[in-house]
């Protein structure tokens, strides 16, 4: 009795030691994922159908990234509201997941209502921690990144991550006290060498980020709506990368009061979060560093894969090479593009994807030595013998044994080179050295000769048995191809009259029935492709592409203009002047080197400019718009000539000039590339 219970204590133990938690990044709903997005979902779905295959207890979350500034832009260019906008969006997103036959566990959306709950509560809990401090931020803003940057960060004065034009920007805002972690989360990654794979993205983050020291991270926002709010400061809303990487753990019920669900006790950490490496620096720095400060575990293992190009580019609307996931199905099928996007990808370096890369692969490959192997192993079984297939395991020479044990060498011995690869995430690898059974049956088939023993009675157990070992090989490599390629290989499974083979069992050779007949009318897996029809829809899709994609732009200048037609300002007009009226007066570029505000005054600022090499004080009336603290640094523009007064008792020597828009509210006229003060304005 003892013993029993001790056996299934053991095996209790066992099992829940073999959880493996996955999450993609959630994808962020601005618009339709292309192919080089749907990719990430695919390759995670392998890995986690391999481990399920393995025996593991496995939770696959994906899901949908919905707040943020540019989505609040896009819904407002569509006319409706921000949450019908990422409603429509999440669902086409969930739509393409489902059509390539991703198998999540979860789909979380950050609109989801436990979510939104979550990070309030994360956000209350770091700032009463004293790691979000409340403060103003000034810099070059993406908006398609909702990244801020300083301006030595940028890249020809452009996002280094995006290289889309920044604006700048200011705001008050809370931050993160980053540094406060630096030195522990690089004791970390030197510790955990397998943190952050491939090492290349390692380097990267160590070398560009954490070593050089971290500045304090904004994580609120208050020029835009469409965010969290800040429960305790409604006028902010929680920054987009705060909201979105807690998905990882809200997804599993966490609670920043403690009351967390099963699902977080049994599944956190997670043993691999799947990026693409433009955001490993959020997930390897700023996830971590968060997680650090609620006391948290971190995850296992961040992989940063690289990108799927198109044509050798970036995939871009307006040059019509934007490639999406639907369009490929409706013409190759769901396998075929898994199997291009899983076996094209290199490891380390970004793959590339051109229709007739996928057509060239679909006819060697799938069509040629996988689809024609199962079709002709069929038809010559029943040819030769109804459909039947034995083991009657005999070899009439030398050869026959050797070629025999060979095959069977190769076919049994690709499980273990398998496991190897995917504990590697070497995905593509692993779909080679299964490949590699399907070639080994094909070479075995010119080795054998099937159709020349077919000619001679005597070799008719010969003959079954070839056609037998053809049968098991290609079972047990289309078993390894489930987690790859699930529809084929279910499709190899039910012509061949059996199941799929159980992980386990991949190592041994003869399981496949003797007695059992095949199906006696063999689907064509993979048809062979025409390349001029492939092209001509390659043309047809980009011609349409193109198009669309001039009518947007069309639609978006419209719509720019008629905005700033309703922007524009009349006010009621002067008297005309004379040149030499104008000429009298000097414009020149001053640097406000400091700042206060005037005693007993609501309005006014009085500010030290600096101009050439001089120094003048000069009041302004805009307290109500800019702080002191502000002011300082700024180069503007100065009336230089206008004569001294007295303000609220302090004297003025010139005017700081400043644009007003209808609702009163003043900006500062700023040169607009960085002059030296005393410039003159003419």
């Amino acid at each position: 009795m003892f013993l029993k219970a001790f056996l299934f204590y053991r095996r209790f133990k066992m099992a829940e030691k073999k959880k493996f938690y996955l999450t993609t990044a959630i994808a962020y709903t601005s618009g339709k994922p292309h192919i080089g997005n749907t990719y990430e979902a695919v390759l995670a779905d392998s890995i986690v159908r391999f481990k399920r295959q393995q025996g593991y207890d496995v939770r696959f979350q994906t899901g949908t990234d919905e707040h943020g500034q540019k989505i609040e832009l896009k819904a407002a260019e569509a006319g409706v509201t921000p949450k019908e906008f990422v409603d429509n969006v999440a669902g086409e997103i969930r739509r393409i997941w489902d059509l390539m036959n991703t198998s999540y566990d979860k789909f979380i959306r950050t609109t989801d209502e436990y979510h939104e709950k979550q990070v309030q509560k994360i956000f209350k809990k770091l700032y009463d921690k004293g790691d979000i401090y409340k403060g103003h931020y000034e810099g070059m803003y993406c908006t398609p990144c909702e990244s801020f940057w300083t301006e030595s960060q940028l890249v020809d004065g452009k996002c280094p991550d995006c290289g889309r034009e920044v604006k700048p920007a200011r705001e008050e805002a809370y931050f993160f006290r980053m540094s406060k972690y630096a030195d522990r989360l690089i004791d970390y990654i030197n510790e955990h060498p397998e943190f952050i794979q491939p090492v290349s993205r390692k380097n990267e983050m160590m070398n560009n980020f954490l070593l050089p020291g971290l500045q304090d991270l904004c994580v609120s926002r208050t020029s835009f709506k469409w965010g969290i709010p800040v429960d305790f400061d409604d006028k902010h809303v929680v920054y987009v990368w705060l909201d979105a990487l807690t998905n990882y753990i809200t997804g599993l019920g966490y609670d920043a009061d403690g009351n967390n669900d099963e699902l977080y006790a049994k599944y956190w950490p997670a043993d691999l979060h799947l990026i693409g490496k433009d955001i490993i620096r959020f997930h390897t720095i700023y996830w971590p560093i968060f997680l650090m400060a609620l006391d948290l575990p971190l995850p296992k293992q961040v992989f940063g894969h690289p990108w799927l190009l198109m044509g050798g580019g970036k995939m871009s609307k307006s040059k019509g090479n934007v490639v999406y996931a639907d369009d490929l199905v409706d013409y190759f099928g769901v396998d075929a593009v898994r199997y291009y996007v899983l076996h094209e990808m290199p490891f380390e370096n970004d793959g590339n994807l051109t229709w007739e890369l996928v057509a060239e692969r679909t006819n060697s490959d799938l069509a040629n030595t996988l689809g024609n192997l199962v079709n002709r192993t069929i038809s010559m079984s029943n040819k030769y013998f109804g459909g039947v297939v034995e083991n009657r395991n005999v070899q009439l020479t030398e050869n026959d044994t050797a070629v025999d044990a060979d095959l069977k060498q190769t076919v049994t011995g690709t499980y273990a080179k398998v496991v190897a690869k995917m504990e590697e995430l070497r995905v593509a690898d692993a779909l080679t050295e299964i490949f590699g059974i399907f070639k080994r049956c094909n070479k075995y088939i010119d080795e054998t000769e099937p159709w020349v023993l077919a000619k001679d009675e005597a070799k008719a157990d010969r003959l079954a048995t070839v056609l037998y070992n053809l049968v098991e090989g290609i079972i047990i490599g289309a078993s390894l191809l489930e987690p790859y390629m699930p529809e084929t290989a279910e499709k190899i499974a039910k012509q061949l009259n059996t199941s799929l083979r159980d992980f386990d069992q991949l190592e041994q050779f003869g399981l496949y029935e003797s007695g059992n007949r095949v199906t006696d009318q063999p689907e064509i897996l993979f048809a062979r492709l025409d390349m001029k029809d492939v092209a001509k829809k390659e043309a047809e899709l980009e011609e349409a592409m193109i198009k669309a994609a001039a009518e947007h732009e069309a639609e978006e200048a419209n719509a720019e203009a008629e905005k700033a037609e309703q922007e524009a300002i009349d006010i009621e007009p002067k008297t005309e002047i004379e040149y030499d009226d104008f000429a009298k007066m000097q414009f020149q570029v001053g640097e406000i080197i400091s700042c206060e505000a005037v005693p007993k005054s609501k309005k006014l600022l009085c500010s030290q400019v600096k101009i050439g090499s001089q120094v003048r004080q000069i009041v302004s009336g805009i307290k109500a718009h800019y702080s002191p603290e502000e002011m300082v640094g700024k180069k503007v523009m100065v009336l230089v000539n206008l004569k001294p007064a007295k303000l609220a008792g302090v004297m003025s020597e010139g005017m700081i000039l400043c644009a007003e828009d209808a609702e009163g509210n003043l900006a500062l006229v700023t040169p607009e590339k960085n002059m030296p003060a005393g410039a003159e304005i003419c």
